[in-house]
């Protein structure tokens, strides 16, 4: 019989030792039916089926041959009834070192079993039948035992065997079949070029960012700089045009309330306004007399000569009581305003106590300007003294004193109104800085000997650099930690716009309150001695005329310069105010 599997032809003969050749011949290979049987006796009939059975079981190996082309198909081949479990048994048979189940496929064979009569032989015939294994003999490809080749004598040749695998060899090889990460070789050098190869090692550490952070950095670096700077220079103008106000209109209003008391001769209870610019003017008066009697050059060589402690802690010392007075000030500056509307519209019953209240609230105002006149003179010798100093004494001062403003704003949580608490204070040091500087302009004037301008001009354009620098990484700083957006920087300035345009807020704390008092009796007291080195030697009725003509031409001087500010300032403040309005309404 004919076996088929894998491209080959398995071809095994299985013969009987009571079959003959004569046998052959009498099996039809077209109709595989059984023969009717004979009538012998049962008892040789039990032999021979009982001899077969044996032969069967004595028949030799399974013998694996060349592939040959028959024209005819082959030969029956006599087995036993039991051939049909034995080629299960071939069949289901698996290959141990490729582990995987070889189906033996059969091109149609089948075992059939004819009884022959006759002779009483029973004769076992097999012809092509189909055999499948039991998973899928489809999937599986015909092949044959790989170790064995026959050779073209016969005779079948055991092959050598490929060398066994070696699975930790192999695992070792290609490490990623399993999942497991490629171990690594741990020389420095290929550790530091796999480190230059793998990319930047910061990604490992660092987000990627996104359009939002990329708007922080940029609001951080460019867009709250730039309007926190526009608004403290806006502000600085606003305190420039109340300053004004003070030396220009105060005085004007004065002389017109006293023209017209001697012009009728008639003393009428002045309204809340007069009174107010009276307690002031007061103040203001009492306060330059009070500056002109210290000596400065005194307060200079004690500040100088002290060495238990430094300039810069001196200034940081003054500047905290000058935030002190600016804030108690503004408290007594308003008792005082409550007092004279008090008095201007009190009946008659009470004008004695309202009176008595505003002499002392006057009182108490004069004393608390005074002090604050003379912590703002003491800062700006400081400051004059660092500047004039040959020790780097201005750098320490300028380090010192702006970095501890930075180390005690920007680590703290501040709310939206704080912060535009903290933009007003940071407008009122400005103008405070710009009246120290004046003060020491004065000094080098009336002291300096040789060239000294040039190197004022260095060391204030330092101060002013050190001062927008500071502000501006301040700001940006608190508003990046307190996730305040540059807008309201915008929404602040608008405010200031409403207030120079006398457009009353909702709420009043959103107004700049600049109280120009105490700098205006320092630059009085310190421009004083420079006007009298402008005096010429005479007798005392023409020096009263030139300080007359000099008082008057400083007005003027003054009275023009407060229109100016205060018209470009009315005219931006109408102007930015329509930007607003127009960018709300394209945001709508």
């Amino acid at each position: 019989m004919s076996f088929r599997s894998g491209g080959r032809k398995l071809s095994f003969e299985l013969l009987s030792s009571d079959l003959t050749a004569a046998d052959d011949d009498d099996v039809d290979d077209a109709s595989p039916r059984s023969l009717p049987e004979t009538s012998s006796d049962g008892q040789s009939r039990r032999r021979r089926r009982s001899r077969r059975k044996q032969g069967a079981l004595q028949s030799p190996p399974i013998a694996e041959e060349e592939p040959r082309v028959d024209v005819h198909p082959p030969a029956p081949l006599r087995v036993t009834t039991d051939l049909r479990s034995v080629v299960e048994k071939v069949c289901q048979a698996s290959d141990a070192e490729r582990s995987a189940a070889i189906c033996v496929s059969y091109a149609g064979v089948e075992l059939r079993q004819r009884s022959v009569a006759g002779n009483g032989r029973a004769v076992t015939f097999a012809e092509d039948a189909a055999s499948s294994c039991a998973s899928s003999s489809a999937a599986v490809p015909d092949a044959i035992d790989p170790t064995r080749r026959p050779e073209a004598n016969g005779v079948v040749k055991k092959l050598e065997k490929d060398e066994s695998l070696d699975w930790e060899k192999y695992i070792k090889e290609n490490s990623n079949v399993l999942g497991e990460v490629e171990r690594r070789d741990n020389s420095p050098f290929r550790y530091f070029i796999g480190e230059m190869y793998s990319g930047n090692s910061l990604r490992s550490t660092i987000a990627v960012g996104n359009d939002k952070k990329r708007q922080r950095v940029y609001n951080t670096m460019f867009h709250v700089p730039w309007r926190c700077e526009r608004l403290i220079v806006a502000g600085f103008f606003v305190c420039l045009d109340s300053f004004l106000s003070l030396l220009t209109i105060m005085p004007a209003r004065i002389v017109m309330t006293v023209w017209r008391v001697l012009k009728t001769r008639q003393f009428l209870r002045p309204n809340a306004a007069d009174l107010s610019d009276y307690g002031c003017f007061v103040v203001l008066a009492l306060g330059v007399a009070s500056l002109q009697m210290i000596d400065i050059s005194l307060i200079y060589h004690v500040i100088r000569g002290q060495g238990t402690i430094k300039l810069y802690v001196v200034y940081n010392v003054l500047e905290i009581f000058d935030k002190l007075c600016q804030s108690f000030g503004e408290d007594v500056l308003q008792v005082l305003f409550n007092s004279a509307e008090g008095l201007s519209t009190c009946s008659t019953d009470r004008v004695t106590f309202e009176l008595l209240r505003f002499l002392l609230d006057g009182a108490i105002a004069v004393l608390a300007f005074v002090v604050h006149s003379f912590v703002l003179l003491a800062q700006a010798i400081t400051l004059s003294t660092c500047i004039i100093a040959h020790n780097n004494a201005l750098l320490a001062l300028l380090v010192s004193n702006n970095f501890a403003e930075i180390k005690s704003n920007v680590f703290k949580k501040v709310s939206k109104e704080n912060l535009h608490n903290l933009v007003y204070y940071d407008i009122i040091e400005r103008f405070h800085i710009t009246a120290f500087l004046l003060f020491v302009l004065a000094q080098n004037i009336l002291e300096a000997e040789g060239p000294w301008f040039d190197s004022f001009l260095i060391n204030a354009s330092y101060v002013f650099m050190c001062e927008v620098l500071i502000d501006a990484i301040k700001h940006s700083f608190l508003a990046k930690f307190n996730e305040i957006k540059p807008v309201a920087y915008s929404e602040f300035l608008e405010d200031l716009s409403k207030q120079i345009l006398n457009e009353q807020p909702d709420d009043r704390q959103k107004d700049l309150t600049f109280i120009p008092l105490a700098p205006a009796c320092v630059v009085i007291r310190v421009l004083t001695p420079v006007y009298a080195t402008l005096l010429p030697a005479g007798p005392f009725i023409w020096r009263i005329f030139w300080i007359l003509l000099w008082s008057v031409l400083t007005y003027f001087i003054l009275a023009i310069f407060k229109i100016l500010v205060g018209l470009i300032l009315r005219c931006l403040a109408s102007w930015y105010i329509n930007l607003r309005l127009t960018r709300k309404q394209h945001a709508d």
